[in-house]
């Protein structure tokens, strides 16, 4: 099996690019730190944005989108658990966590009881 990891020249530009206004967005978000957040922020997410856009207009951001997008639908397929489902696993999860949680604290004064026997600190 064969995989094909080229990237092209424009891809590889704009990633590179990608990179580089984020960089200079989250410097900015710092450096003018003197300029009420509020605006700081949206300024920071604009940068976002703007480099979440053109990401997707990559090979790999169209690959990612297209992941997204049937992830969605596969999602959709799911079978969730009824109220009663689930309100019944997770009282049985916490009625074994409590059963075991009692077995190790049984187990734990039992093996203290007979170190302090062996070591002579019993009394």
């Amino acid at each position: 099996m064969q995989i094909n990891n080229e990237v092209s020249v424009s891809d590889l530009t704009k990633q590179i690019f990608s990179v580089v206004f984020l960089v200079l967005g989250v410097f900015g978000f710092y450096y003018f730190a003197n300029v009420l957040l509020v605006y700081r922020v949206i300024a920071l997410l604009v940068v976002a944005v703007g480099v979440l856009f053109l990401l997707s207009t990559t090979e790999a951001g169209k690959k990612l989108l297209s992941f997204i997008s049937e992830s969605k639908v596969e999602l959709n397929r799911v079978i969730w658990p009824t109220r009663e489902e689930t309100t019944r696993t997770t009282m049985l999860v916490f009625a074994m966590v409590f059963v075991v949680g009692f077995l190790l604290w049984l187990l734990d004064t039992f093996l203290f009881w007979g170190v302090r026997l062996l070591t002579g600190q019993g009394s």
